[in-house]
């Protein structure tokens, strides 16, 4: 069930933002003082964490790409890779709360 909540709330974000272009990514994010683009950076940096500990591999930088506009398929990309890694349901469902954090965050 939890690799179907992660999925359903990367969709979502995916929707929210994937038509963004950079002056929407370069805004700030809601109550904060990080952009848009940052705070999404941050949430693929944690799924793919996620994804490295479950695999029993060494954390890595995620690559900032030269265009934010890039940013909702990294996250697809680190998202299927958790799931692939088998990570087990408390951390599918504490990867799916991150996204809906964030999403709310937009």
């Amino acid at each position: 069930m939890s690799a179907a909540e992660l999925d359903r709330a990367v969709e979502l974000l995916v929707r929210q933002v994937g038509h963004w272009q950079q002056p929407r990514w370069s805004a700030p994010a809601e109550g904060g003082n990080v952009s848009r683009a940052d705070l999404v950076h941050k949430l693929v940096q944690e799924i793919a964490n996620l994804a490295a500990d479950a695999e029993g591999e060494p954390r890595r930088q995620v690559p900032r790409l030269g265009s934010d506009l890039a940013l909702p398929d990294q996250l697809r990309v680190v998202a299927a890779d958790l799931v692939a890694a088998g990570a087990p349901e408390p951390v599918l469902a504490e990867a799916a709360g991150t996204v809906t954090a964030t999403r709310a965050a937009l």
